[in-house]
């Protein structure tokens, strides 16, 4: 691989990871736009390494109460805080779902059917949409402490679309989490806390078929692509959180849209 195919790569994983615009549909269109060759999997476990350590550096807070919450249900100690346990328990509902689906869609190969530009381009508009929809409509009535664990699989159970690339992860937990009525800082929080162990799931499966291959000798290639991804998945969690203190998801839902545009267009125009 080439330096600028690492540092592409690796910023565009960091950046699209957390930001409601598919960060798997854009990664396959590196590769299909550019005809680089495909990074392989010791680069996709690099960069979801680097992913995971910055969304658990910026949550460094909350990932620590959740951890001790754990660690108290398990050795069955008295809870300091009652919040924060049903927030571990609303997280490991949410996980639930796409552990089990994601982890049959990978086995069948089903995944590797749905890479295509028309089906991104697709999804890219519809999920948009839906997302400005509930953005725009729903009315914020509930703060990430109201968290029902009802509530926590119902958004688990919309992240299950996620395996479609397209649909963006983070942009389907917080479309749900708006329907629900939660406020944006809110549904873009508990959606980045859910990608903690989604990551670390994903990134686990892709270690084992990588063990399973015996292709894992680490070279600097790995660590530049990890780091890069790390400092821009970093920025672009602390600069998502900002936006949407103030502003709405308006303009990650025109971009999906004009992408989707754009793809079609190269798909049935030719």
């Amino acid at each position: 691989m080439t330096l600028l195919q690492i540092i592409v790569l690796a910023i565009v994983q960091g950046i699209t990871e957390f930001l409601p615009i598919s960060s798997s549909g854009h990664l396959i269109l590196v590769p299909t736009l550019t005809d680089w060759p495909d990074q392989g999997l010791l680069m996709d476990v690099g960069v979801h390494v680097g992913t995971l350590l910055a969304v658990i550096l910026y949550f460094k807070s909350d990932v620590r109460r959740i951890i001790v919450a754990f660690w108290q249900m398990i050795t069955l100690k008295k809870e300091t805080d009652s919040h924060d346990k049903r927030l571990m328990i609303a997280l490991i509902l949410s996980t639930i779902p796409v552990v089990i689906i994601g982890g049959l869609v990978s086995k069948m190969g089903w995944n590797d059917a749905w890479r295509t530009l028309e089906i991104i381009g697709w999804t890219s508009i519809t999920f948009g949409i839906l997302l400005y929809i509930l953005d725009d409509r729903c009315a914020v009535t509930k703060k990430i402490s109201d968290l029902r664990y009802g509530q926590a699989l119902l958004i688990g159970l919309a992240q299950v679309l996620a395996v479609i690339p397209g649909v963006s992860r983070s942009g389907i937990t917080m479309t749900a989490a708006r329907g629900l009525g939660f406020g944006r800082t809110d549904a873009a929080r508990f959606s980045m806390l859910m990608s903690i162990p989604t990551i670390f799931a994903a990134g686990t499966l892709e270690g084992m078929k990588l063990y399973n291959s015996g292709d894992t000798a680490l070279g600097i290639d790995i660590f530049v692509g990890a780091g890069l991804a790390f400092i821009a998945a970093l920025m672009a969690i602390a600069g998502l959180m900002k936006w949407l203190q103030k502003s709405t998801m308006t303009p990650f839902v025109i971009y999906r849209v004009i992408l989707g545009i754009g793809l079609l267009g190269l798909v049935y125009g030719q």
